[in-house]
């Protein structure tokens, strides 16, 4: 399965401590809105650093080639431990300081150009020099640093010598006996009763994380259910507004086509009317010249009558 991009993890962990939760969710989010749920929880299971793992981490991100030679100091340390080299062991120890030291001023200016990071006063720099110091000592610890993915420091507690073997003296002859195995102490009560305690402490720590671990599933089952109803309101909500603008717009139309229709139809009253008035004037006078014919037709009538009875 593909976990999230390494570039998206890197910033994340450039973020101080605290403002990585917020980062950290805000991806997760986007991620799961793109259709990678598998990558949102991923990215929803990284933890947050606390700030000198963060100062580490950033060192590391920041300045690779450094903390690349740190790596090979280490290596070369280990090496000398093991030969018991010791003139070269002394010198890789001087150098070692030397190289901590730098590293820790770099982290300080580091933390000094980051937004959002302690002021200087409050950096944990001495557990960022345990945990450089640790990384030169466990080269499992040096590629944690190395990563740049540290949650929490780690605590130095010295270069150890390589075991020798156990020699015994001879000095000729048959080898004295060996020394009668001592007795074992009797384990102290109170030692007892501390580590029954420890353990209890333990087992019950265990059920607890067991317990929010499930209480966690369901939280970011719930989650995921409540981000895909909220995306799914959106998205009802965006095509309902759509429909809405989409009918106002019909109705927009519908409106200017009244107005012009009503525009017409009052041009065509007053176009009515004014046919009316022509044709009311036109009947008159049709009815004016009718009686005019009438009175010419009964006037030639009456002339023709005077006529013939002339004759």
């Amino acid at each position: 399965m593909a976990g999230p991009p390494s570039d998206l993890v890197e910033r994340l962990y450039r973020t101080p401590p605290d403002r990585f939760v917020a980062a950290r969710d805000a991806a997760a989010t986007e991620a799961r809105r793109a259709g990678d749920p598998a990558s949102a929880r991923e990215i929803a299971r990284l933890r947050r650093p606390t700030v000198a793992a963060w100062l580490v981490n950033l060192l590391a991100i920041e300045r690779p080639e450094l903390v690349a030679e740190l790596v090979q100091l280490a290596d070369a340390l280990r090496a000398a431990q093991r030969e018991l080299r010791g003139p070269r062991l002394r010198e890789l120890s001087a150098q070692r300081r030397a190289v901590v030291g730098a590293l820790v001023a770099e982290v300080r200016r580091l933390a000094a150009a980051a937004e959002g990071a302690p002021s200087t006063g409050k950096l944990p720099l001495a557990e960022v020099e345990s945990t450089l110091n640790a990384a030169l000592s466990d080269a499992e610890v040096a590629e944690q640093v190395r990563a740049g993915r540290l949650l929490r420091t780690v605590h130095y507690a010295g270069f150890g010598e390589v075991p020798r073997p156990q020699l015994r003296l001879v000095t000729g002859g048959e080898e004295p006996p060996a020394p009668a195995p001592a007795r074992a102490p009797r384990p102290d009560r109170g030692e007892v009763r501390a580590e029954q305690a420890r353990r209890a402490a333990r087992a019950q720590w265990a059920r607890r994380r067991k317990a929010l671990e499930k209480e966690l599933a369901r939280a970011r089952t719930d989650q995921e259910r409540a981000e895909t109803e909220l995306a799914g309101a959106v998205a009802t909500e965006r095509d309902d507004a759509a429909a809405l603008d989409a009918v106002e717009t019909e109705l927009a139309e519908v409106e200017r086509r009244r107005a012009i229709a009503e525009q017409e139809l009052s041009r065509a009253r007053l176009a009515r009317r004014a046919a009316e008035r022509t044709a009311s004037a036109a009947r008159r006078r049709t009815g004016e010249v009718e009686a005019a014919m009438e009175a010419l037709v009964a006037e030639e009538g009456d002339a023709d009558d005077g006529d013939g009875a002339a004759d």
